[in-house]
């Protein structure tokens, strides 16, 4: 199998590490992985603060940008599920690229998802001896529906100890641009998620997604507190070579 890389914004521009696991993770899984240099924002940020005329450009580019019938993969929920559920909103249901859109949804798949529902494939004998909990993101959890998956790889990972934390499942205060329309609102809600995390006992809290991660690493490093984020991704990958 072959399949396309969606890198979204977040994880090409602050954390291509995680980019490169995610590449790591498929090949050792079987996958052959495809990279389109071309590919730009999928327009969630743009569609989210009411610019749906810039979204719909960015949202005709996509569907060009990944063409054919590979299936997509990305290591994130968040901009995944928002081209499942409102790039109908934003195409003229006699627009060609709407039957594109409704094809490519299809294939496009959360990384999480692929490797547990569509490879079977849970256990990459990485190693992460550390205590951690996982955090819910609000897309992940409410506009994809993972939530089991994430868990499950994590059960495999030798030497992790995954703990739960309190209201996992709340937000974390990032919300796009809520972070900075309602500052104090959302620093409340970051302040809340760090605290139930720090309550377990955990030295790492996990996600999905790249945006909750920059946003609760934010507070924690202002307030230097002892606990990291970290991505999923980076976790299966951790203490295996790829060679």
């Amino acid at each position: 199998m072959t399949v396309d890389l969606f890198v979204p914004c977040f994880i090409d521009q602050l954390y291509p590490e995680t980019a490169f696991n995610m590449i790591k993770l498929l090949k050792k899984a079987g996958v052959a992985v495809e990279y389109n240099p071309e590919q730009t924002c999928c327009g969630q940020p743009a569609y989210n603060s009411g610019y749906w005329n810039e979204s719909k450009n960015l949202a005709h580019k996509f569907v060009k940008d990944f063409p054919g019938d590979r299936l997509i993969v990305s290591p994130s929920a968040s901009c995944t599920g928002f081209i499942k559920n409102y790039y109908g909103d934003l195409f003229n249901k006699e627009d060609l690229d709407y039957e594109y859109h409704l094809k490519l949804k299809e294939r496009l798949f959360e990384l999480t998802d692929f490797l547990v529902n569509e490879l079977k494939y849970i256990d990459f004998g990485a190693s992460f001896p550390h205590k951690v909990c996982y955090h819910d993101a609000c897309t992940a959890l409410r506009e994809y529906g993972i939530k089991r998956e994430p868990r499950l790889l994590l059960s495999k990972v030798k030497g992790l100890e995954l703990v739960e934390m309190e209201d996992t499942d709340t937000c974390c205060g990032f919300g796009g641009t809520f972070v900075t329309k309602f500052k104090a609102i959302s620093a409340a809600m970051t302040e809340q998620k760090v605290e139930h995390a720090l309550n377990t006992g955990a030295e790492y809290i996990i996600s999905t997604e790249s945006s909750c991660l920059l946003n609760i690493e934010s507070y924690i490093k202002k307030n230097k507190l002892p606990i990291k984020p970290i991505h999923i991704a980076d976790i299966l990958a951790s203490g295996w070579s790829s060679q």
